[in-house]
């Protein structure tokens, strides 16, 4: 069943990379973390922006750097192999509500950032680990990195508002 990519906000968990045997099975890489992670949500939505088509997990499980899953209605290597390069994804609200004062990166993408002195910087495109913390890309009369370093740097979100206040110096 396709469903219009803009009927529902689809978060993109990992891919589709190959077929694992005769009946049906698929590879996946995963970016949830742990990569099994992606195992506990069901249906799946795979497609893009063109639309999405769910499926249900059956089973899944490790292996090797990966995962192979199970998905109903597949049943041969060429079904599967259909699917190959698709992207996963689910409807937020599949996902659990974070708890008070934690954010999904796609719920901060597209935000207004401003300085606690009221200047504009732009809106966060997107977001990057560097192992010692997050990282926001905001995107505005030019581009800049600010660390997701929470009341450090990072001082207020407001998502009905579609605001997040920072102290960060503009000119860097």
């Amino acid at each position: 069943m396709k469903v219009k990519a803009a009927a529902k906000k689809m978060l993109a968990l990992g891919q589709v990379s190959g077929v694992f045997g005769v009946r049906g099975w698929v590879k996946v890489f995963s970016h949830t973390s742990p990569p099994s992670n992606i195992l506990s949500y069901s249906p799946w939505h795979l497609g893009g922006d063109d639309g999405w088509e769910a499926f249900e997990v059956l089973e899944g499980q490790s292996h090797g750097k990966g995962l192979i899953v199970r998905l109903a209605g597949l049943q041969d290597r060429d079904q599967a192999a259909n699917l190959v390069g698709r992207v996963i994804a689910v409807d937020r609200a599949q996902l659990p509500e974070p708890e008070a004062g934690e954010y999904y990166w796609t719920d901060l993408q597209g935000l207004r950032v401003q300085t606690t002195e009221g200047v504009e910087l732009g809106r966060v495109d997107h977001l990057f680990e560097t192992g010692a913390n997050d990282v926001l890309v905001v995107q505005g009369d030019r581009e800049r990195l600010v660390p997701y370093i929470w009341g450090e740097v990072i001082r207020s979100v407001d998502l009905e508002a579609g605001l997040m206040v920072v102290d960060w110096d503009p000119d860097f």
